[in-house]
Order: C-alpha cells, then sequence, then structure tokens
C-alpha cells in the first residue's frame, strides 16, 4: 500500500508513512493521547483500541508504523500484545505508555520505547517521532544503541 520511501504525513517536521494507533482500556487515555495528535490535513491517529485482541486486530487491517501501547490491561496486557504484534508485523514501533514502570522483559519483547503517563505530553509526541525516525535510519538507530549500551 505505502513504498518504503512514501510519506502520507507530517508533524513536528518529520515525516512518515503511516499514523499512529493508541492502545489503552481507559477511553480518556486514549482521547488525551489522540489530542497529542491533532487531526489535520498532514496528521491523525489512525485508530485506538480499548485491549490487546482489538490491537492485534487493528494491526493487521491499518499497519501502523508505530503503536503507543498500554502496558496493563485486562485479558491480554501490554508485554502480550507486543509480542503478539512482532510476530504479526515484525517491523511495528512499540512506544509502552504507561504509569507503572517499565519491567526489564519490555525490551524482551522488542519494545522500542518507554514513556511515564507522569511525563509532560510533549515526551510521548517527540518519542514517537524518534522511534519512527530510527526505523527509517537503521545507522541512526545503531548509533543510539551503542549510545544507551555504553550508559
Amino acid at each position: 500500500m505505502y513504498g518504503a520511501s512514501a510519506h502520507a504525513f507530517c508533524k513536528l517536521e518529520k515525516c512518515y508513512a503511516r499514523p499512529p494507533l493508541i492502545v489503552d482500556d481507559h477511553e480518556i487515555v486514549r482521547k488525551g493521547v489522540r489530542m497529542l495528535f491533532p487531526r489535520n490535513d498532514s496528521f491523525e491517529v489512525c485508530g485506538e483500541a480499548q485491549n490487546g485482541m482489538d490491537a492485534i486486530r487493528m494491526v493487521l487491517e491499518l499497519s501502523p508504523d508505530v503503536v503507543i501501547l498500554d502496558l496493563s490491561m485486562p485479558g491480554m496486557n501490554g508485554l502480550e500484545t507486543a509480542a503478539k504484534m512482532r510476530l504479526i508485523a515484525p517491523s511495528i514501533r512499540i512506544v509502552f505508555f504507561s504509569a507503572h514502570e517499565i519491567p526489564s522483559t519490555a525490551l524482551w519483547v522488542g519494545a522500542d520505547a518507554f514513556v511515564s503517563k507522569s511525563s509532560a505530553p510533549q515526551d510521548l509526541v517527540l518519542t514517537v517521532n524518534r522511534v519512527l525516525q530510527l526505523g527509517e535510519n537503521p545507522q541512526a538507530q545503531q548509533k543510539s544503541s551503542s549510545a544507551h549500551a555504553g550508559s
């Protein structure tokens, strides 16, 4: 549907192929995150899911480049959801967004980033931009990973 170099929207001077999917069991959180990514001619959220099963279905249907994913949800939690997403869409970028501390297992399921719900709103937007930029530039990702390994 989209070519490797196709860009359908831009925000904060970065361009992406597909808009993000928001997954959280609390509607107020989904609506608040959606407000951080306002709908206009150049950018909008592709969808919202309230649980892991809906999120998996939407990843298959919508093929988002990035998923903003809560860790703590009833039924299938965020870690299980992320692991299944990696199986069906290995290149998807996953940003955990949670009120809880990040468990070390989040890295095992392939999380690209974590943002605390107590962070400033722009931190989530900047993190989404960063993981998408790194996804398009594997050399930058290797440099970023090396820098974090030495920290």
